[in-house]
């Protein structure tokens, strides 16, 4: 399963590279077909296949010999990777739940997760080459994850953990508006509402992983600040995007919140599970 997940995740990969070029410039993710940046002949569908045609054409237009970005299957190859951790840390659910209601419950949950790593991608990629978090990708994630965590928590009967969400999505919404407006300039408010998405889906996984998937942000985004600076990359006042930040952290609190969080209780005695 998580193979088979995989591969489609290649495939949304490749759409994904549509996406993250166009919607900066606000063109349509539809239509025209994908064509060559030199020459702007369509790409053949033989052409498009996720990684393999990177590497068949070694990693250049069949027309004009032009240097297609590595950029390109390393994009696609993300989408496999991190689809494939998306089903193995939610098929185990689906399968324990057996052929009755909660296990549509877990689908549905699956599915809103797997809506997430694909714009997470996007997001991080579009942040790091813009320094914004189009409104047009970052809004319709409530709907989408109240919509379907909504249907899975019915489905499942724990209506308790879309109480969580809501609650943590306001909570994280609110902790970084407050951080955008004490400290202007350092926090944009793309940051702000990508927050109360995370917020949603990490609270419906429980108040544990909601705070290790906020701190580790924070960790992760510091970390690399302190490694620019040490090999000055940047200095005190350089401006790093930090949606990508955001979204790593949110992942680690997605696939280990539960078991760091216990981990880091288990410290000081106080056990957790």
């Amino acid at each position: 399963m998580a193979v088979a997940i995989g591969i489609f995740g290649a495939l949304i990969g490749s759409f994904l590279n549509v996406v993250i070029y166009r919607v900066p410039v606000k063109k349509s993710i539809i239509s025209p077909p994908s064509a060559c940046g030199s020459c702007g002949h369509v790409v053949r569908w033989h052409d498009n296949i996720p990684v393999v045609s990177w590497l068949a054409l070694r990693g250049t237009c069949r027309d004009c010999g032009s240097r297609i970005s590595a950029r390109y299957p390393l994009v696609e190859l993300g989408g496999a990777v991190l689809f494939a951790v998306v089903a193995i840390r939610f098929v185990p659910a689906i399968v324990d739940a057996g052929a009755n209601q909660a296990a549509i419950g877990q689908i549905l949950a699956l599915i809103a997760f797997l809506y997430l790593a694909a714009i997470s991608i996007a997001l991080a990629l579009i942040d790091l080459d813009t320094a914004t978090l189009p409104n047009s990708i970052v809004l319709p994630a409530y709907a989408v994850g109240f919509v379907f965590l909504g249907g899975a928590s019915l489905a499942t009967g724990n209506v308790a953990a879309l109480a969580t969400a809501g609650i943590a999505a306001v909570a994280l919404f609110v902790v970084y508006l407050t951080l955008a407006l004490v400290f202007a300039g350092g926090m944009g408010f793309g940051d702000v509402k990508l927050a109360g998405v995370l917020g949603l889906f990490l609270g419906w996984l429980g108040w544990d992983t909601l705070v290790v998937g906020a701190l580790a942000a924070f960790i992760l985004g510091g970390l690399f600040g302190v490694v620019l600076l040490v090999i000055r990359r940047a200095s005190r006042k350089t401006r790093v995007p930090f949606g990508p930040w955001m979204l790593a952290g949110a992942w680690v609190g997605i696939i280990g919140g539960h078991e760091l969080a216990a981990g880091y209780l288990s410290l000081f005695g106080l056990g957790g599970s």
